[in-house]
């Protein structure tokens, strides 16, 4: 999409008034993700105009970082499987629009790898300020290695933040975007170490007649409940399928 400088004015200045009116305030899980808009390696990109799919926003220190490139390449590797999940993604350093470019190109010229989601020039720091993704400890305007799951309605659902030491996970990445996506779809939640496939688990019970419901007809309702508070149930086949 294309967009005028005043719509670009106007919007920088919408974020200049969510940074006074937060204060101090962070941005937490449950809540509608800032929109922004912002120079990126596809052009101006703007947060709100993802709406309808599931959204991965990535920040990363800086271009050129050696984790940081492990992590781009490895998002570019994931991204098919992304996009069986109707899942974009958008990437964000504080570095230049030039200087992302040229690491992107220098990435494809090494390796052949084409990164094929936008990187946003965030050099005013604006958009990592409004998402509380900057180090206070840091003295240069470095990020910290954020991730934020936003879900079709632009709900932040979830929060990845790692130290620049550490490299994200683009499999952890899938993984809890499956979970995600089950958890709205089927209300239904993901044990510890799950991965698709595996069985999934029942909310706790509400009241004491589902309780007595569950564990008393585990065979008629397809379940398995060693706890009544811990009740598995197999995974819907055309979720598995979706993402095979």
């Amino acid at each position: 999409m294309i967009y005028n400088n005043s719509l670009i004015k106007n919007a920088n200045k919408h974020i200049c008034n969510l940074q006074s009116q937060r204060g101090n305030e962070h941005i937490t899980i449950g809540r509608l993700a800032p929109d922004f808009i912002a120079l990126s390696t596809h052009g101006y990109v703007r947060l709100s105009d993802y709406k309808g799919k599931w959204l991965v926003l990535a920040s990363y220190p800086f271009s050129f970082g050696s984790v940081s490139t492990t992590e781009v390449i490895s998002l570019a590797e994931n991204y098919p499987e992304m996009e069986k999940r109707d899942v974009q993604i958008l990437a964000l350093t504080t570095d230049s629009n030039s200087a992302n470019l040229a690491w992107i190109y220098d990435i494809y010229q090494k390796t052949g790898i084409t990164i094929p989601f936008p990187i946003i020039d965030d050099t005013g720091l604006r958009i990592s300020e409004l998402y509380g993704m900057l180090n206070p400890d840091r003295m240069y305007g470095e990020t910290v290695r954020s991730a934020f799951i936003i879900n079709p309605e632009g709900i932040i659902k979830s929060i990845l933040i790692l130290p620049v030491s550490s490299g994200r996970s683009g499999t952890e990445l899938l993984r809890i975007i499956d979970s995600l996506q089950i958890a709205e779809e089927y209300h239904l939640q993901t044990p510890a170490n799950w991965n698709m496939g595996d069985p999934l688990v029942l909310p706790v019970p509400s009241t004491y007649e589902e309780i007595l419901e569950r564990v008393d007809n585990q065979a008629d309702l397809n379940i398995n409940c060693p706890f009544w508070y811990v009740c598995y149930r197999d995974m819907p086949e055309s979720t598995v399928e979706a993402t095979q």
